[in-house]
């Protein structure tokens, strides 16, 4: 298609007078509208104001600029079958629009009130890139400030005109843009909603912020698309770039670091914890992190909640890791960590887990959850059995810890530190007897999380073997009374706390 007319109605003006005057020399007549109008006229670029060519001025504080017969006519028209149609009306086809939308994702991020966050829901914008994408074998439209160039080469090549391809590419990133834009728009008014219901529709959506190394394996392509309103909590200060498991293992990282208000440190081999700790300080709580399976640790990923000091940053240089991630990091622990060229060093924005979903992909479509926010505090856990014990922290740290470890999972803590985790088994005593494992000797005097309920008294009795002293978990089980009496018979204290926490 050879382009005679052209539609701008751009509300980010960035290299928009360089476009126009690109049009202006090709002898492709521009319209435009309001302050986009007023911009090119004021640089010299000869234009229309679509209010000019409508016979209709711009109305309800600018509510309605584009919303006109005269203007969705020309971008709609088959420039065939509606010719006489399109003539008798006195309506010019439309052949090109460039057109980018009102920044309604900046604005709920910026704390804006539901009023200024209502005015930047743009209507004639999206209307626009609609019509024309839908008739794209006739209409080319750019809807991002990147395809400027891409369109000028384009038109260069061809002599002014468009190929069916090209106009067909671009109507495809227009509609992910309005499919993008309006997702954005309906999470907002969900978010509003403080129904506790599952929403009829359910929408994914997702802008591509960075192309990743390979995905899980590296015959795999993959890239990282960020939904956030506000900016993306993470900031790479050094190393490599990020991988797919990198990005995977730290949103397990950060989903357990989110759960402790005092000092703590989580490391992540494969999406499961291999040690996790609570401390005085954020170098007391890696070092018991890392005591609770060093070899595991190794090529990890280490999350803190607290700064990295230079002390730290020694200590964390001490064994190969793939990430350090903390709130800040000092510049002498900087230097350090710098020192491993490798590694990434990253920063994050410290939040509270109150994402409200969890999707997972399936056969013919997706499953959505609400996320398990579960917490419990000492004095609400249950005991069932006649012994007790003062380890309630401990039995609390494990649980937190368990909810985050792949099903079956068993958590074994002593002294504010996880010291064997057992996890993704098909059988409740195999993780037992891995976690056992693990632990060792230290297992004399330390306490037991389960993330379900014991179906047979045989954990009971091998946690026994190894010097348990205290377990929680949810209780629901038909052999409730036999799993109580194997560890009252064992002297093993046993808590409920009437909620189950698998995760696949």
């Amino acid at each position: 298609m050879k382009m005679k007319r052209a539609l701008i109605s751009v509300y980010d003006k960035t290299n928009i007078i360089d476009l126009a005057s690109f049009l202006a020399k090709q002898q492709i007549e521009i319209l435009s509208t309001g302050n986009t109008y007023k911009i090119l006229s004021d640089a010299g670029i000869e234009t229309q104001e679509v209010s000019d060519y409508t016979q209709f001025p711009e109305m309800l504080s600018g509510r309605v600029k584009t919303l006109h017969p005269k203007i969705h006519g020309g971008i709609l028209c088959d420039r065939e079958k509606h010719k006489k149609e399109m003539q008798g009306l006195g309506i010019k086809p439309i052949d090109l629009l460039i057109i980018n939308l009102y920044p309604f994702w900046e604005t709920v991020s910026s704390g804006s009130n539901e009023e200024q966050i209502i005015e930047q829901i743009d209507i004639g914008g999206v209307a626009l890139i609609r019509a024309a994408a839908k008739n794209f074998h006739f209409t080319s439209i750019v809807s991002s400030i990147q395809d400027y160039e891409t369109l000028k080469a384009e038109m260069v090549k061809n002599n002014n005109k468009t190929t069916l391809e090209y106009r067909k590419h671009l109507a495809t990133k227009a509609f992910a843009l309005t499919a993008y834009y309006d997702s954005n728009i309906y999470s907002w008014f969900l978010s509003q909603n403080k129904s506790n219901e599952l929403p009829e529709f359910f929408t994914l959506y997702g802008r591509k912020a960075q192309e990743l190394r390979y995905g899980e394996n590296p015959h795999q392509k993959a890239a990282f698309y960020s939904n956030q309103f506000t900016r993306y909590p993470l900031e790479k200060l050094h190393g490599k770039e990020l991988s797919y498991n990198n990005i995977v293992d730290i949103e397990s990282a950060l989903n357990i670091i989110s759960e402790f208000q005092e000092p703590a440190t989580v490391i992540i081999k494969h999406n499961n914890p291999c040690g996790a700790a609570i401390g005085d300080s954020a170098l007391a709580a890696y070092e018991k992190a890392l005591s609770c399976d060093e070899i595991s640790s190794f090529g990890g990923i280490v999350a803190l909640n607290r700064e990295v000091d230079l002390n730290l940053a020694e200590k964390l240089s001490e064994i190969f890791l793939e990430v350090v991630i903390a709130p800040s990091i000092n510049n002498e622990a900087l230097k350090i960590l710098q020192k491993k060229k490798n590694l990434r060093v990253i920063i994050y924005t410290p939040f509270q887990q109150d994402v409200k979903y969890q999707i997972k992909n399936v056969v013919g479509g997706f499953l959505v959850q609400e996320n398990n926010n579960h917490t419990i505090k000492v004095e609400e856990m249950s005991q069932v059995t006649e012994h007790t014990t003062t380890e309630r922290e401990d039995l609390i740290l494990a649980w937190k810890i368990c909810k985050h470890v792949k099903s079956n999972a068993i958590v074994i803590a002593k002294g504010g530190c996880t010291i064997g985790i057992g996890a993704g088994q098909t059988s409740r005593i195999d993780s037992v007897s891995i976690a056992v494992k693990k632990a060792g000797e230290r297992c004399k005097g330390a306490v037991l999380a389960s993330d379900a309920f014991f179906p047979f008294p045989d954990s009971i009795v091998e946690s026994a073997k190894h010097g348990i002293t205290a377990i929680i978990q949810p209780g629901g089980s038909l052999k409730d009374q036999d799993v109580i009496a194997a560890a009252n018979e064992n002297k093993i204290a046993m808590f409920f706390t009437g909620v189950r926490s698998f995760f696949h």
